[in-house]
């Protein structure tokens, strides 16, 4: 079969690798559709993350019909369509029974190496690296699902792909983020980061209720896609955020924040933004901290900083005094997908929400080491990127309305 395979930094192929096959009786083969290019691929990509091999499959965003399952597998037949959540659960151990599906005990098949990194292990991922159990992932024609009675959500007739393929991350991931911030009618949410991540936060922000909502990024067509559904926008090249979010909210600054960026800010050249280049470059910490420390001032007293944008390593300079002092609530963690997915899935069929906005560009899987570039590049008003397994480069796809 074909596959985005990882070589190094900056090196990702596509090859011709060895069919999945059935290893465990729970287990499902799933033919892929349609998968995805995150921005958590673009950690992998750009070298950031430790624990990757030559070779490796990427991906985690995916979706398909199934066409095997394994003898154990009384959840599935053959035939199903479903998106696969990127977190690999068990459904059995003490997390998982208590609805923490992406710190499952079980599924990392490499505890002992995530026990020394993060002090305890987490959930086996797709397509990421070996910290996180080393699975093979879901950018190829078809992927492997162990576990599979447990995680994959059947998707009803008559949605299409790019409607449901997000339930596998980043909606549930945004609705997370938001969900976390305990939204009430009279608060301001500021979200840093209006790529994918950020656009369903803030969405999903205003579906709970927030009096307003306000997307902090550098791109315009990323702010004006925030911007069609009625929120805020403030062009962190050109103001203050700090400065705006105080004038917006009466010099009180928003109850609640949100770090949709993650290890990768891009900042405005400042003292701060050349500390943390300067400490990565030479190995002295591992993730650039400028949104962390922004949303921590920004932050209201005894207000919520909620944070899906994934973190890798050490961090440096975080103003925790301020954290203290100022009461502080953080909650973050890896997407527990299954425990929105049902609810989010209703509203999709409701028309609530059409997760396909998102989508700005559909190529095939063949051409997904190009769009790696592009996605990271931001070229070509580049948000969201889908990719399509046994489908010829030579394709041509619909183009969507962009906001």
């Amino acid at each position: 079969m074909k596959a985005l395979c990882w070589h190094g930094k900056k090196d990702v192929r596509c090859e011709t690798v060895a069919d999945p096959r059935i290893e465990e009786p729970r287990d499902a083969i799933v033919k892929v559709t349609s998968c995805a290019i995150c921005g958590s691929d673009l950690h992998l990509f750009d070298g950031f993350m430790p624990g990757m091999r030559e070779g490796d499959i990427l991906g985690h965003e995916f979706m398909g019909e199934v066409v095997e399952v394994g003898p154990g597998n009384k959840k599935l037949e053959v035939g199903d369509r479903v998106v696969v959540p990127f977190t690999i659960c068990c459904g059995e151990c003490d997390q998982c029974r208590r609805g923490n599906w992406s710190v499952c005990e079980r599924s990392n098949r490499n505890k002992s190496l995530a026990e020394k990194v993060f002090g305890h292990t987490t959930a086996g991922l797709f397509g990421y690296t070996h910290l996180t159990g080393g699975y093979p992932g879901g950018q190829a024609e078809y992927v492997r699902v162990p576990y599979a009675d447990v995680a994959p959500v059947k998707v009803p007739a008559g949605l299409t792909d790019e409607q449901v393929l997000f339930l596998g991350d980043i909606l549930p991931t945004g609705w997370q983020a938001a969900v976390q911030c305990e939204i009430e009618p009279t608060d301001t949410v500021a979200v840093w980061g209006a790529g994918p991540v950020g656009q369903f936060a803030v969405r999903s922000a205003l579906m709970l209720g927030a009096r307003q909502v306000v997307a902090i990024d550098r791109l315009p067509d990323r702010l004006s896609m925030a911007a069609a559904c009625g929120a805020l926008t403030i062009n962190f090249e050109e103001e203050s955020v700090l400065e705006r979010l105080a004038e917006l909210t009466g010099g009180k600054g928003p109850e609640k924040c949100i770090d949709a960026v993650g290890l990768e800010a891009h900042v405005p050249r400042s003292l701060d933004s050349l500390y943390d280049r300067a400490k990565q470059a030479l190995m002295w910490e591992s993730d650039r901290a400028h949104v962390l420390r922004e949303m921590i001032y920004a932050c209201r007293p005894a207000g919520i900083l909620s944070i899906p944008g994934v973190y890798g390593g050490v961090v440096d300079k975080i103003p925790f005094g301020a954290v203290m002092n100022k009461g502080l609530t953080i909650r973050t963690g890896q997407t527990h997908v299954n425990r929105w997915a049902e609810d989010l899935l209703r509203r999709i069929e409701e028309e609530q929400i059409d997760p396909s906005f998102v989508v700005t560009h559909t190529v095939a899987l063949e051409d997904g080491p190009q769009m790696y570039e592009t996605f990271r590049d931001k070229h070509d008003g580049c948000i969201k990127v889908v990719l399509k397994p046994g489908v010829s480069s030579r394709a041509t796809f619909d183009e969507r309305p962009r906001p």
